[in-house]
């Protein structure tokens, strides 16, 4: 697995007036078992990317339908990952739905020899979703850890799932799977 690389995407915490990313039961479940993925990869020796969104107010598009959140210098990381204590964590700022979309992800996972790609995050049919259709549309497999992604703003998990697998190819397991082959 030593062409492969973790996706944290939009795993955050932000301040009290973001209209999304609001801390709740589900979200602790989708910390925790994300995490379990990161603490694995980095025993790998993996990298590991946290796809975050940097919101502009007064100009980003996706403000004007989800309202103020994930804002620049305002989103980071959930703590819980302690992102960037590592030398192959990388923190990548986005403003759109894709982590690749106006990003150097693709370049950075290329000069990484990266071909694979584990996905944890939110929301499973926005930013998970339109980040996986971009990997797959540049090559990458991948594979979704399911109870470590979430659907709370459109449509389902399950749908989320069924379209990765039948559009992308994207594998879906579970965070003990993903573990234990990373193991």
């Amino acid at each position: 697995m030593a062409d492969t690389a973790v996706l944290v995407i939009d795993v955050l915490v932000t301040g009290a007036d973001d209209t999304l990313y609001k801390q709740d039961p589900a979200e602790a479940a989708l910390v925790s078992h994300a995490v379990k993925v990161v603490e694995a990869a980095r025993k790998a020796g993996l990298p590991v990317f946290f796809l975050c969104d940097q919101h502009i107010p007064g100009v980003d598009r996706e403000l004007e339908l989800w309202g103020a959140h994930g804002i620049k210098g305002d989103a980071r990381p959930n703590p819980e990952f302690h992102a960037g204590t590592s030398d192959l964590d990388f923190i990548v700022p986005k403003r759109r739905y894709s982590g690749f979309f106006g990003t150097d992800l693709d370049l950075t996972l290329r000069e990484l020899g990266v071909k694979r790609l584990l996905a944890v995050g939110e929301d499973s049919n926005i930013c998970v979703l339109h980040t996986l259709a971009d990997a797959w549309n540049l090559g990458y497999e991948t594979t979704v850890v399911s109870d470590a992604t979430r659907t709370f703003l459109v449509g389902t998990q399950e749908g989320a799932l069924e379209h990765m697998q039948k559009c992308f190819g994207t594998k879906v397991a579970t965070t003990d799977e993903v573990v234990a082959d990373l193991a």
